[in-house]
């Protein structure tokens, strides 16, 4: 080999490498911000320990672009300015290739100026109150249209419920919620003086009074539902308190959008059968695809460890992900969010979730009803819904839609045909 060969062998070989450094750097990061301690942890160490078990799989298969994930796992400890905190730690002291975290919407609120400084992203795996779109994140839960309205709309239609008790955590999720379904319900026929909102803070154990005003909205002998947006822990006091008051569902049905069965799993649910919650996964759903999961899942945890929705939020969007970043040939935030758009991954109730432009999935809605064994019974399913950033049902939000894909913008103001830079609420 002449000269001239051996200088452009070497030159194309060192190029090689450089492409691949540059492709990833051995090992990958992969940021966990979970509340392990404090009023969510009962909720957001699961999602911890689903993180872990989706990454080990992964390296069993070989990792991403040649390279091992490193799982790089924090505490925020419910305190929501402390996530904002642990999401710089992970972006600017771990260089974390990619975040997959949090589950109140106030800590995603809190996170998002830091990521969006730093250009990290962000995979977010619970239900939410929408009204956000931002670059930076995933919201791989379900927007209100995938839960909130559906759940409204069972309750309308089928149980035929005439007023209804919107009880929520005093935090932004529950708070924008109720405000999209006091108009939607309005716009239904349902008079304000027919919907009683009420606020608690985290952790809330005392719901005598709170249960004994829920009843008396009852008093004219309409049917009553509660609509439940309570969040965490303090779940396990208001459930508690139902069973007490003798309410069973076929008296005041109960809709849940933050209990599933990891809530369910440290309660005596003989007393709550009948009521319901409304996901887009239950662990009873039939599918081989969840039968091989719940397996999986229980035999590295133990045999009453349960499945639940925001675990299969995170199933998806990280296998989405995965596939995003070796489609791009990099980790790196850009390519991987461009490669993200169109992305299709089964879901484990045996559709298939299609990764949206404005950073939503489409996903089916489900309606469960508790069953005695701490399970639910799914007894309503749709097809896979168009998750929506933005509401019909608020007018300040109707006129916008999100599209980061071809738009550019996740508040392109359909009316003006300008993209919006802020808004009140986000």
């Amino acid at each position: 080999m002449n000269f001239l060969k051996i200088v452009l062998a070497g030159t194309a070989a060192a190029a090689a490498l450089s492409t691949s450094a540059l492709a990833a750097d051995c090992p990958i990061k992969v940021g966990v911000l979970h509340s392990l301690s404090g009023t969510m942890a009962i909720s957001e160490t699961t999602l911890k320990d689903t993180m872990l078990m989706l990454i080990d799989e992964q390296n069993a298969k070989g990792g991403v672009l040649d390279c091992q994930l490193e799982a790089v796992v924090v505490d925020p400890a419910s305190d929501w300015p402390l996530f904002a905190e642990k999401a710089r730690e992970l972006l600017t002291v771990h260089n974390v290739d990619v975040i997959f975290g949090n589950w109140t919407s106030v800590s995603r609120k809190s996170v998002l100026p830091v990521i969006e400084e730093l250009n990290g992203l962000l995979f977010y795996p619970v239900q939410y109150e929408g009204e956000e779109s931002s670059k930076n994140v995933f919201y791989t839960g379900a927007a209100p249209n995938q839960q909130a309205i559906p759940a409204t709309d069972y309750f309308l239609e089928e149980l035929g419920v005439e007023k209804f008790a919107l009880l929520g955590t005093d935090y932004v999720y529950p708070r924008t919620t109720n405000n999209i379904l006091e108009a939607y319900l309005q716009q239904k026929g349902i008079a304000a003086d027919d919907i009683f909102v009420n606020y608690t803070p985290f952790g809330h154990s005392d719901w005598s009074k709170i249960v004994a005003d829920v009843v008396a909205l009852g008093a004219d002998g309409k049917k009553v539902g509660v609509i439940s947006t309570i969040n965490g822990d303090a779940n396990i006091g208001f459930y508690k308190e139902l069973a007490a008051a003798g309410i069973n569902a076929d008296d005041i049905p109960v809709v849940a959008f933050s209990v599933g069965e990891e809530e369910l799993s440290g309660l005596d649910t003989s007393n709550l059968v009948g009521h319901l919650a409304a996901w887009n996964y239950f662990q009873s759903a039939e599918d081989e695809a969840n039968e091989a999961f719940v397996v999986k899942w229980k035999e590295l945890m133990g045999e009453d460890r349960v499945t639940n929705d925001p675990m299969e939020a995170h199933y998806i969007g990280f296998n989405m992900w995965v596939n995003a970043a070796t489609e791009a040939g990099t980790t790196e935030v850009d390519a991987v969010r461009a490669a993200m758009y169109g992305q299709e991954f089964p879901n484990l109730t045996g559709g298939t979730a299609v990764m949206l432009p404005n950073h939503h999935l489409a996903k089916p809605v489900l309606i469960g009803e508790i069953q005695a064994d701490g399970q639910f019974d799914i007894i309503s399913q749709t097809e896979e819904v168009a998750g929506d950033a933005w509401t019909d049902y608020l007018p300040e939000s109707a006129v916008l839609t999100s599209d980061w894909k071809d738009l550019g913008c996740g508040m392109y103001n359909t009316e003006t045909k300008t993209c919006v830079q802020t808004l009140s609420n986000y």
